[in-house]
């Protein structure tokens, strides 16, 4: 599903793409202090830490800060998974072997309409922000995006369609 909706004011034919309606941006409600781990990262160290600081998922860095993967709680439920399956300690795996490298991420200076349909058109809980270069500056989730949809004044968007 693609939603991009069409505003039209009284008396005017354009369409919302070409009166240049905008959202807020992705940057005001992404995290931005975020947990990273390196590729040769011990499993059982992701697994502690997404325990206590209560996250589902946190970006991969490579030496030179670079995004390149994603771990999450079910990649950590597939090491667990094939430890017992092959009778190996859990202690042993690392990031790089688990983790998501076909990663999806968002541009710097998308909207929060833009993030939404992306959430709507796939299956992952959050996307790495990026900036021109491909380097991490944030992370969006479905909730940030729930907050912002909290935070927009709906009869503003009704008084706006009336005018």
């Amino acid at each position: 599903m693609n939603f991009k909706p069409k505003f039209v004011k009284k008396g005017d034919s354009k369409t919302s793409n070409e009166t240049n309606r905008s959202y807020d941006p992705i940057t005001k409600y992404m995290a931005t202090d975020l947990v990273t781990f390196t590729p040769d990262t011990e499993i059982i160290e992701v697994i502690d830490a997404m325990l206590e600081h209560k996250f589902s998922g946190a970006p991969v860095l490579n030496e030179n800060k670079e995004l390149v993967g994603i771990i999450s709680e079910q990649d950590c439920l597939t090491v667990i998974v094939d430890s017992v399956y092959h009778n190996l300690p859990i202690s042993k795996s690392i990031v790089s072997k688990y983790m998501t490298t076909d990663l999806q991420t968002i541009k710097l200076d998308a909207d929060i309409l833009d993030v939404a349909n992306k959430f709507l058109n796939s299956h992952f809980k959050r996307f790495p922000v990026v900036d021109d270069k491909g380097r991490l500056v944030g992370q969006v989730s479905r909730r940030d995006i729930l907050r912002a949809v909290k935070a927009m004044n709906i009869t503003t968007w009704q008084k706006e369609l009336a005018n």
